[in-house]
């Protein structure tokens, strides 16, 4: 890169231009010691000799100002930001070439402890950032032609503020760079995201709906925490996470929470940064976007100096984009040779954590059978017996309650886990399902008739039912007369008894019994499946043999067991040419916009 600067240079020396003067202008003063030279040295530098005559003690001073000057300005040539200038007029110069405040009054000779405070005031006054480049990614100062503002107001300068265009796609473009050491963000260009970040302001300020602002405060977020306003990035990130939630939609949520975790990482908040990642890493989401929350997982255990988990985050983010995602596979490898660097310091660590350890989830005591006493109880992780061996079956605690049958009794009863009994065993149900949402189904025969109750066994949903699946989101899956529907918590049938069976299956192999965290499920009728959500309403005609919910599409396939792909919308988006699920999935990951989830 060429610098135009030197264009402006003349051909000869810049003292060349200085003109003549009469020797008698010349104000002797004290030089400024630089600390280079010794003391006996300055004395013969800067004294002169008592032999010579006044003439040419003033051409040697001539001649050493007009050197002074050219090595100042080849030294600041060589720092690249101040343009090289003509010498200025000898009356506005002093005696080392520095240009003198306006003397209106007609007085030289300042001391040199007024010329050291004018230089003080000048820097202070007129020295900007230079915007970042290749050479500098920080910026540095440069200096600013034009006289320095009063003492009483800082300068104020105006740099040229190109026009941003969108603020999402400059955001996406956007070249970060991260530090070897610490693993933090490094823009290219810090002032184009303050940039972004003022379009984007401008953009929430015109967003009125949930799904708007809780992306568009998201990216503010993310440019804040970039350029290092972490106050501001934590604000933005919590109201985020808020409109993100009222969406419902588990990919929103996701991208929110990582959002917020990463602020949180580097407020050094560590433990709740650590928690959110956790809950936003579905195997619901799209491997793009879970590979992004474990490399920003893997960054925060890094922090903490837990770095096989580090390492194994890390790892898990290059299996799920190791072929299609170059610059996170680069940022990741970058954080493993800063992670090896400091073990090879620090030593790895501790062992990593399990789901639970990190959201501190609470440990319930287990079934356990005490084969002295023939009975059934639970232990703690200590060993201990909170409720002894007394019991001839149980069930293993949910939902902060277990259900319990004593010995010589068919019907169970409820208890807590300090074995206080909630629902006594004579009640009379001999069909209990697991706690849910405060909720679990019951049935005295065992066989139908089921019906809802609370922990005090009071009954929620009267209405019997053929068959139940326990709730799952507030939402249960029901059947009544061969068909199955769904209901919420408060009773409220909320998809018709039409289906003969629901039949959930995700693109990693799972299947769900019941709805997905978005609210999706497959449903059957003779034979051919189909999409519908919360509501009942159809997503995916009931036509297909086979179905599956991808984390941005539903995969399906055709009389000849060809996949194809259908849009969450509704319309085709792949036609069914793939023999594979596999092939499938990789064409979809292709079609993905968000390359940089994160941002």
């Amino acid at each position: 890169m060429t610098d135009d600067r030197h264009d402006e240079r003349p051909d000869r020396p810049a003292w060349a231009v200085v003109p003549t003067m009469p020797w008698s202008r010349v104000q002797p003063s004290e030089r400024r010691d630089t600390g280079t030279a010794t003391s006996g040295q300055r004395q013969r530098e800067y004294l002169p000799d008592e032999d010579e005559d006044s003439d040419d003690r003033e051409a040697r001073e001539e001649y050493r100002r007009r050197d002074e000057y050219r090595e100042r300005e080849d030294t600041e040539e060589e720092g690249g930001y101040r343009p090289r200038r003509a010498a200025p007029e000898e009356d506005q110069v002093d005696h080392l070439g520095r240009r003198r405040a306006p003397d209106p009054d007609g007085q030289r000779g300042r001391t040199a402890e007024a010329e050291r405070d004018d230089d003080r005031e000048r820097e202070s006054t007129v020295r900007v950032p230079h915007a970042p480049n290749a050479a500098y990614p920080f910026g540095a100062e440069a200096s600013v032609s034009g006289p320095p503002a009063a003492p009483t107001s800082p300068a104020v300068v105006a740099l040229p503020e190109p026009a941003v265009g969108d603020p999402e796609q400059a955001l996406a473009a956007a070249k970060i760079g991260y530090d070897p050491v610490t693993l933090h963000e490094l823009p290219d260009n810090i002032y184009e995201l303050f940039r972004i970040r003022e379009s984007l302001s401008s953009k929430i300020d015109g967003a009125n709906d949930n799904p708007s602002r809780a992306r568009l405060l998201g990216l503010r977020a993310v440019v804040s925490r970039i350029v290092g306003d972490l106050r501001p990035a934590l604000s933005d990130a919590k109201m985020a996470l808020v409109h993100a939630e009222a969406t419902g939609q588990l990919r929103r949520i996701s991208v929110a929470q990582s959002r917020l975790a990463n602020v949180l990482v580097r407020l050094g908040q560590l433990d709740e940064a650590d928690r959110l990642f956790t809950q936003a890493n579905s195997p619901e989401l799209p491997d793009r976007l879970r590979a992004a929350i474990h490399h920003y997982a893997g960054k925060c255990a890094f922090e903490q100096d837990r770095y096989i988990e580090a390492c194994q985050h890390f790892e898990k983010a290059l299996e799920l984009r190791r072929d299609g995602d170059p610059e996170l596979v680069a940022a990741t490898e970058i954080a493993l040779d800063a992670l090896f660097s400091r073990v090879a310091e620090r030593g790895w660590g501790p062992y990593p954590r399990t789901r639970d350890e990190i959201l501190q989830t609470h440990q319930p005591p287990i079934p356990t059978f005490d084969d002295h006493v023939d009975r059934w109880g639970y232990r703690d992780a200590a060993g201990g017996w909170p409720v002894g061996p007394q019991f001839a079956d149980v069930q293993p605690f949910r939902d902060g309650v277990a259900w319990v049958r004593p010995v010589g009794i068919e019907t169970w009863g409820l208890i807590d886990e300090h074995g206080r009994l909630l629902i006594d065993p004579r009640v009379g149900f001999l069909g209990v399902g697991s706690f849910s949402d405060g909720m679990a189904w019951v049935s005295r025969d065992g066989l139908g008739g089921w019906v809802a109750i609370d922990k005090a066994g009071r009954m929620v949903i009267a209405a019997g039912f053929d068959d139940v699946r326990p709730f799952r989101r507030g939402i249960a899956l029901v059947r009544r007369a061969g068909k199955w529907g769904a209901i919420e918590r408060n009773g409220r049938l909320a998809v018709q008894f039409a289906f003969d069976t629901f039949a959930t299956g995700l693109t990693d192999g799972r299947y769900i019994d019941g709805f997905t965290d978005e609210g999706l499920a497959v449903v059957e009728v003779g034979g051919r499946k189909g999409v519908i959500d919360r509501a009942g309403r159809v997503l995916v005609p009931l036509a297909y043999p086979a179905i599956v919910i991808h984390p941005i599409a539903f995969l399906f396939t055709d009389g000849s067991h060809r996949w194809g792909a259908i849009a969450r919308n509704g319309a085709p988006l792949i036609n069914p040419v793939h023999a594979s699920r596999n092939s499938l999935t990789a064409e979809l990951e292709s079609l993905l916009a968000d390359a940089r989830p994160m941002l």
